[in-house]
């Protein structure tokens, strides 16, 4: 008989992180874990130890991102087009930007 072992490093909650997934114990989103690698080129190593999460945590969150490819990654575009929106804007910042 097979058995489905579920390892719960992923968590959501409404009250922290606006309800995005992220590694349990941490406000740290799935999101964070997939930009650090595919913008900043970080290795999971580098994730665990540059941020100070676990690293079964990261390899959660991928795991958790390649399950929701879809969903992460409309998250991730719409995170850059509000930081570009924000940025033409020059809101809340009276110095020049710092982004190209």
């Amino acid at each position: 008989m097979e058995t489905v072992l579920s390892i719960n490093l992923i968590v959501s909650n409404p009250n922290v992180r606006g309800g995005r997934p992220c590694i349990s114990g941490t406000g740290f989103r799935v999101t964070d874990v997939v930009i650090a690698e595919r913008f900043h080129h970080m290795t999971p190593d580098e994730i665990a130890t540059g941020y100070d999460v676990p690293l079964a945590g990261v390899h959660a969150a991928f795991a958790y991102y390649y399950e929701h490819r879809q969903q992460i990654d409309d998250d991730i575009r719409q995170q850059i087009a509000k930081g570009r929106n924000a940025q033409e804007k020059n809101l809340g910042n009276d110095r020049p930007s710092l982004l190209p």
